[in-house]
Formats: C-alpha cells, sequence, structure tokens
C-alpha cells in the first residue's frame, strides 16, 4: 500500500491579508518533509471561484515549487481541469511535460472536469457535456505527450491543427493516467478508460471492497479500452488524518477540519453561492452540534481496540488501513490540510504515521507490486490493443504551415 498527501487548499473565513501566503509556504513544507519522511505522493486539486473551500487554482505552480523542494516524492495533479475550456489541451500536455522534467519524471495525470456552477458556468461548460468533453481532451493531451508532430484534431468541442507538442515528458510514454471518482459509477467509467481511480467519497471497508472489486473486474474485462498510450490499474481512496498518542487529542485537532471538508464539498454543489461573499465556515459552524467532537471521541472509546480511523492513535490508524489494503486499496491518500487544522498539527501527525505506522504497510511494497504487475499484465495489453491509435503522420503528409508575411519583415522579430 501507499500513501498520500493531498491538498485542497482551503482557508476558512474571516481571512487577513497574509492567509493566502501562508497557507502555500506552509503546504510546501508539509510536502518537503512528507517527502522527507517517505510518503509516496503529494496530490494538489485545481479549482476555481470556490471561496474557503479551494484556494488551488494553479496546481502547475504549486507542483513545480514543491518539485524544486523535493527528491522522491511523486507529483499529482488529483485533478487537473482538462476541457478545453478551463485549459487548452495542448497547454495542459506542455505544463505536465516540463513539470516531469524538472521533476525527473515523477508527475501523475488526474483528469477532472468540474462539478460547481461557480466553475462550469465561470468558463460557458455546459453540465451536460462535461464528463464527454473531459475524456476527449484527456486522449487528446494523451496523444500530444507521446506523437512527433501531433497530427490534429477537430470535434464540435475542440480543435487544432497540426503541431509538434513540446517539450516531451521524461516518462514514456507520458505521466500516469488518473480520474476523479465519486461513486460507482465514475468508478466503471475510469476502469473502462485503463486509468487510476482517485475516489473522493469517504467509504468504509465493506463499500470500499465493492469499488475495489467493480474496479479490477472491468480492468480485467473486455470493457477496458485504453485511453492513453499506457494503462495505471489503481485506486485510491481518501480519508480524514489527525494522530497523536492520545486518540482524543487527534479527534480534537482534527475531526473538525474533516467535518467541514465534507460539509463545504455538500453545500458548493447543493447551495446557492454569492460570489466573494461565501460564509461557509460560518454556516458549517452554525449547523453543527457543538458536542460532535465529544461525541465522537466517546464513540470512538466505547469502541476499544476495534476501533479504526487515521483521526486517532497510530494503532487506530493502523487498523484502518489494514482493513483497507486487505480489501485491495492501492493508496491512501490523507486529507490533513482541512479547515483551521494548524500546520505545526499536521507535521506533527506525519512525522508520526511515518515512524509508527509506515513501516508496516511498506516492508513488501514493492513485492506486491510485481505480483500485481505481473498478474494484470495481460489484460493490460488486452486492454490497449482495443485502442483505436492516433496514427502518426508520415513526413510527406506533415502540412507546411505557410508564413503569413515576407520573410524581410519578421526576420528580426523572432531572434
Amino acid at each position: 500500500m501507499q500513501f498520500g498527501i493531498f491538498y485542497e487548499h482551503q482557508l476558512p473565513k474571516p481571512w487577513s491579508d497574509d492567509d493566502e501566503f501562508c497557507l502555500l509556504r506552509d503546504a510546501l513544507d508539509q510536502v518537503e518533509l512528507a517527502d522527507r519522511l517517505g510518503f509516496d505522493y503529494a496530490w494538489e486539486v485545481e479549482h476555481h471561484f470556490l471561496d474557503e473551500y479551494s484556494h488551488s487554482s494553479a496546481p502547475e505552480v504549486f507542483l513545480a515549487a514543491a518539485a524544486a523542494r523535493t527528491t522522491r516524492i511523486r507529483l499529482g495533479h488529483g485533478i487537473r481541469q482538462v476541457i478545453p475550456k478551463y485549459n487548452h489541451p495542448a497547454r495542459t500536455a506542455e505544463a505536465l511535460a516540463t513539470l516531469d522534467l524538472i521533476s525527473d519524471g515523477r508527475v501523475d495525470f488526474g483528469i477532472g472536469e468540474g462539478a460547481t456552477r461557480l466553475e462550469l458556468h465561470g468558463f460557458d461548460i455546459p453540465a451536460k457535456q462535461k464528463r464527454a468533453m473531459a475524456l476527449e481532451a484527456a486522449e487528446q493531451i494523451a496523444n500530444m505527450m507521446v506523437l512527433d508532430p501531433y497530427p490534429g484534431y477537430t470535434s464540435d468541442t475542440f480543435s487544432m491543427p497540426c503541431r509538434n507538442v513540446l517539450p516531451k515528458p521524461r516518462q514514456k510514454p507520458h505521466p500516469p493516467m488518473w480520474m476523479a471518482c465519486t461513486n460507482r459509477e465514475t468508478i466503471k467509467v475510469a476502469a473502462r478508460q485503463g486509468i487510476g481511480a482517485l475516489a473522493f467519497s469517504f467509504v468504509d471497508p465493506d463499500e470500499a471492497k465493492s469499488w475495489v472489486d467493480v474496479y479490477y473486474d472491468i480492468i480485467r474485462s473486455e470493457e477496458c479500452v485504453a485511453l492513453g498510450h499506457s494503462v495505471n490499474a489503481n485506486i485510491a481512496l481518501v480519508t480524514g488524518f489527525s494522530l497523536h498518542p492520545d486518540r482524543a487529542e487527534a479527534i480534537r485537532r482534527g475531526q473538525e477540519g474533516f467535518e467541514f471538508f465534507g460539509y463545504a464539498l455538500n453545500a458548493l454543489v447543493a447551495h446557492d453561492q454569492v460570489p466573494g461573499r461565501t460564509d461557509l465556515w460560518g454556516e458549517f459552524q452554525a449547523r453543527r452540534s457543538p458536542d460532535s467532537v465529544a461525541l465522537r471521541i466517546a464513540a470512538a472509546d466505547e469502541q476499544g481496540e476495534s476501533f479504526a480511523s487515521c483521526i486517532g492513535t497510530p494503532a487506530d490508524a493502523a487498523r484502518y488501513l489494514r482493513q483497507m489494503r486487505d480489501v485491495g486499496v492501492d493508496q491512501v491518500i490523507f486529507i490533513q490540510q482541512a479547515g483551521r487544522n494548524a500546520h505545526a498539527d499536521i507535521c506533527s501527525s506525519l512525522e508520526l504515521f511515518a515512524s509508527d505506522v509506515m513501516p508496516e504497510f511498506s516492508a513488501d511494497d514493492a513485492e506486491s507490486r510485481q505480483r500485481k504487475e505481473a498478474e494484470l499484465a495481460p489484460f493490460i495489453d488486452a486492454a490497449l490493443a482495443r485502442k483505436s491509435w492516433m496514427q502518426p503522420l508520415d513526413d510527406a503528409d506533415i502540412p507546411v504551415v505557410r508564413a503569413s508575411v515576407a520573410k524581410a519583415q519578421t526576420a528580426g522579430t523572432l531572434a
């Protein structure tokens, strides 16, 4: 099993002038620490216009800064908004490849489409077409990172002439691809495309087993047809995260932020919003029980040694992770930066996890992954064989791009 940390860059109101500066500075410090401690992934989302819930509108910038401060942790777009009206596919391909080069091949490429009207309508994207538009763009982004030159493409939602999209990524054929998933149906979509599932829902082990079984059953079936030029058969689940030797203290430090994460996610989809005038934190505080944390502590203590959660003690976390490992989850991603969780508490939780929990799960990780890759290899080959490949152009068929003005007029401007 592998472990990741996840960033929405949440910033509940009220705000002061330096809050966003401190938020990003602290997050980079946390990623650098996670790299030293042996965590496998740092995931960064892309959202737009979502006050308080996510101040992460330029993940490529944050991940580039993280790349400069780390040496081994993988840097995941979890996710990049790939619909052309968010980001032109060529610009996404260029940004991914550049980040992959400067990070020495440590990039993972999660695709997403957005769910809120604040985002979709802000970029004039029709909600009913967003899934199809995202998958179409993602396939072309993969083609752009591989083909030399990219032959060009035309559809109702996106078109581009033949161009050589540069640079090309360090990882061949391109960085591993993932997809944001919030339910069983989107898990199925990811599996049919042969891409990893980033499951952004909080499920118990029984439901996790159901999702894993559905995902891998499709990976092994004829339904799986590779979207990209490789297949990334992996499923990752998110969970809350706050560790302390004292269970009650862990819950006091992390439970409120985790509850806010879920509240804000639902509110932005289900409730009307006034841009720039949100009060998600205030609404959350007004609606939640003042005894919420105390009740959680009491319920956990009642379960005693059977309590399993990554908001608790190292032993509690180990019990939860064993359950997820046993049902086949490949990666658990920790939502440690949520609500008003304190930077110092996040760092101490990461350190405690690395010293007291991680060794049990890392000991045989490489061997387990090798066995899995060998078992899935024929199914992955079959999924790639079923793909309809964009054909590279013969040299004679590459179109000439004619100069629009006389050479004499342009000779100096290109220098």
